[in-house]
């Protein structure tokens, strides 16, 4: 079985939170999808798919499955210690109080969130594409957490860069419309059209909602077609996932 290659989050969360992203070698899927691919709707293979979970959960030894989102771009936040595994799970957003829940985003090029109290008493995960962003998801997420801003700590996951993510004016303009600043993540390109820095937009956001410290953020998934999927660059890909789950009573034994 190929090595599963993984990103850590480099934050000073406690050492009962645990996080991961996952690139995509490691898996059996083919084609477009080669080869880690954990997503269910764009159109590998089933057993592909759950044969790549299934590898996720043994190589993180997770005790509990993760908790897949059906993702809409919207900003509705899951509180799966309140979910059964038969239970629809709509959103674009979850948070967690107990080790049996695992948080998971899955993403090619929108940018996973992954939100912890300082205390470890409760997680969250955020898929914040431009829509989600704009339109509140990470507000949204950290409301849902019930914590003061300032004792949480935000890590910014793989995502496009502002290099490759060209938007128009009107993605722009719901941005600037809500908040000034937001101009600054902006740059106008030689075609008339916009150059998009979405770790900018997410740090404007976090940083009015008070959180004081913020991570990640560093990398373009468009740019490393070896390591990432990406919808911009390739159209027809699989799904890379962020995960974050709090430390079962026997992993802190």
């Amino acid at each position: 079985m190929s090595r599963i290659d993984l990103i850590r989050p480099e934050w000073a969360a406690p050492n009962t939170v645990h996080a991961a992203f996952t690139l995509r070698s490691g898996g059996v899927s083919v084609g477009p999808f080669e080869s880690f691919n954990l997503g269910l709707h764009v159109g590998d293979d089933p057993l592909a798919v759950e044969e790549n979970r299934r590898r996720l959960r043994a190589s993180l030894s997770l005790a509990q499955r993760p908790m897949w989102l059906e993702q809409v771009h919207g900003t509705n936040v899951v509180h799966l210690d309140a979910s059964t595994d038969d239970a629809p799970l709509r959103g674009d957003a979850a948070v967690a109080r107990t080790a049996r829940s695992v948080c998971v985003i899955q993403v090619a090029d929108c940018m996973p969130v992954l939100f912890a109290a300082r205390s470890g008493e409760v997680i969250g995960a955020a898929h914040a594409g431009w829509r989600g962003l704009v339109n509140g998801v990470l507000e949204a997420t950290v409301q849902a957490m019930n914590v003061e801003p300032s004792r949480l700590l935000a890590w910014l996951g793989p995502a496009i860069g502002p290099a490759n993510f060209e938007v128009g004016d009107e993605v722009r303009a719901a941005f600037v419309c809500r908040d000034e600043q937001a101009d600054a993540a902006f740059k106008k390109n030689p075609r008339g059209r916009w150059q998009c820095d979405l770790y900018a937009l997410a740090r404007l956001r976090l940083a009015a909602l008070g959180l004081r410290s913020v991570t990640g953020g560093k990398w373009c998934t468009h740019a490393d077609s070896q390591r990432f999927f990406s919808y911009r660059r390739d159209g027809r890909c699989g799904r890379m996932a962020a995960l974050i789950w709090l430390a079962t009573p026997a992993d802190t034994a």
